[in-house]
């Protein structure tokens, strides 16, 4: 029996009209084909489910990128246009969750809109748009673009010298893709950035003293992780550290 990552689902209206939580395909295909786990997609709204109920069902979480913004007051500022969308009920579990995760030692990744709720739920702050900063490039994906043209391979990650992700990639830089519009501001406390862009914009963390798997990245390894080497240690990793948690559960079965 595999491992069960709960994938955090995005809220949206199908055809402007129908409410809907989903989650995209190349998440399930990243949790299923390269971290070697069931996903199972979350609807992420506290009138459904709860953090005990999540924590209690799924062995490791993935918190996914989605349009909607932390909201602001998540971190002590005033919400204004800047801040864009906002996805409430969604900050209502994955905030909790977190903290309760990385209190439990029960496995985390968190991507793009995930890297910053990490950040925000253990105390730090974001800037609402990375591309107005001076000396900051723009992190947004070209917006008429074909898919495969939005999550190509756009800038360099420098990752910190025997770190963690540094033993995960084997490498120092990396080429990742981009496709992001806010960012980390001031690092929580226990939020160690391990890898930053050529601008010196955040891209990979790690929460210090988790006792388990506990890390986020600000671009998509989702996109074509079985194929690039970069998502898919990250992934292999987030897998293993899933299907660990499992067997110390008891819950890992011969297939």
């Amino acid at each position: 029996m595999r491992p069960v990552i709960g994938i955090i689902g995005n809220a949206y209206e199908l055809n402007d009209r129908y409410p809907v939580h989903a989650g995209g395909t190349m998440n399930s295909a990243a949790v299923a084909e390269v971290a070697g786990a069931m996903p199972l997609v979350i609807p992420s709204d506290p009138r459904f489910v709860s953090v005990a109920e999540l924590m209690a069902t799924c062995d490791g979480f993935l918190l996914t990128g989605g349009q909607p913004n932390v909201h602001p007051s998540e971190y002590g500022e005033a919400e204004t246009p800047a801040h864009g969308r906002f996805d409430r009920a969604r900050d209502a579990i994955t905030l909790p969750l977190i903290r309760a995760c990385v209190e439990a030692g029960q496995p985390v990744f968190g991507i793009c809109r995930g890297f910053q709720e990490v950040n925000v739920a253990m105390g730090g702050t974001l800037y609402p748009e990375i591309r107005e900063l001076p000396g900051r490039m723009n992190h947004r994906m070209p917006p008429d673009a074909p898919l495969a043209e939005q999550f190509a391979l756009r800038h360099v990650v420098h990752v910190v010298e025997g770190g963690v992700f540094h033993r995960l990639f084997g490498a120092t830089e990396v080429m990742t893709n981009t496709l992001h519009g806010q960012g980390i501001a001031r690092a929580a406390e226990r939020v160690v950035i391990e890898g930053v862009a050529d601008d010196g914009t955040p891209e990979a963390v790690r929460v210090q003293g988790a006792s388990g798997f506990a890390l986020a990245v600000q671009w998509h390894p989702e996109w074509n992780a079985a194929q690039d080497p970069v998502s898919r240690a990250l992934f292999s990793a987030f897998g293993a550290a899933a299907a660990d948690w499992a067997a110390r559960r008891g819950r890992a079965k011969s297939a």
